[in-house]
């Protein structure tokens, strides 16, 4: 493994977003501000708790996977598609490093920039509501595991991309729906149950119920069934990644 070009690659796209920071930082506080005064007035109004949890610590979850799973998504896309853009793409796969290489610097990367961003939403929670984490350390597993996840999946994204509207067109028009209907602002079991039945086939429904169950021990579905889609979504990840590499897919040409 050549960690020296894992590293060089790491700290030249955390250079980029250390260059942004106060961007970086204002960005999350401002919207989770927003959100919470948003959702706090028009529904906390109406709604008290959500299965004995106040509506506005129950969201928290559901706002921070909606910020990572974005953010983890556009920071990857955009640090493989640039290079791509640009033509450096081609002194990477020229160099002496391999394609897990590769991906590792660029995941690596958008994973902490994600973790640090739903680190930051957090902890702007906390001013605005009462929290305490059940399992701290499941929630960290949670939070690392949809951090690379989805940074995998935006790396697809970027190699998929042909044009920079591209880039934006999955979080946009797939992830960010599929975050509001996965039970990220309210629980799947206020809904009736046809509705239950079908919102069990969004994927993010098992990230977001496993990472709430770690705050605050209650889940929507098991938390066997989480780990293993997030599990199961990562190495189809991977194995999409390997076999593009392999063939040169939207890379050579």
């Amino acid at each position: 493994m050549n960690w020296t070009a894992i590293a060089a690659i790491y700290r030249f796209e955390m250079a980029r977003f250390f260059r942004t920071l106060m961007q970086s930082f204002l960005s999350p506080v401002l919207s989770t501000s927003l959100y919470f005064v948003v959702f706090g007035a028009a529904i906390g109004s109406r709604i008290d708790e959500v299965e004995g949890v106040s509506y506005g610590a129950f969201i928290v979850p559901g706002l921070i996977m909606l910020s990572v799973m974005t953010q983890a998504i556009s920071n990857a896309s955009f640090g493989i598609y640039f290079p791509k853009f640009i033509g450096t793409v081609y002194e990477l796969l020229s160099a002496p490093i391999n394609f897990l290489e590769i991906t590792l610097g660029y995941v690596g990367a958008a994973a902490t920039k994600a973790l640090f961003i739903g680190v930051v939403i957090l902890g702007t929670s906390s001013l605005f509501v009462d929290l305490i984490i059940a399992h701290p350390g499941a929630m960290l597993a949670f939070l690392v595991l949809t951090c690379l996840s989805f940074a995998l999946l935006g790396f697809i994204i970027g190699i998929w991309a042909s044009n920079f509207e591209q880039l934006q067109l999955v979080p946009m028009m797939v992830i960010t729906p599929l975050v509001f209907l996965g039970g990220s602002f309210y629980s799947i079991s206020m809904l009736p149950p046809f509705w239950q039945n079908v919102t069990l086939f969004n994927p993010v429904v098992y990230l977001i119920s496993g990472f709430r169950w770690s705050f605050f021990g209650m889940a929507d579905v098991p938390v066997g069934m989480s780990l293993l889609a997030i599990g199961g979504f990562t190495l189809g990840c991977v194995a999409v990644i390997a076999w593009i590499f392999k063939t040169g897919w939207r890379i050579r040409s």
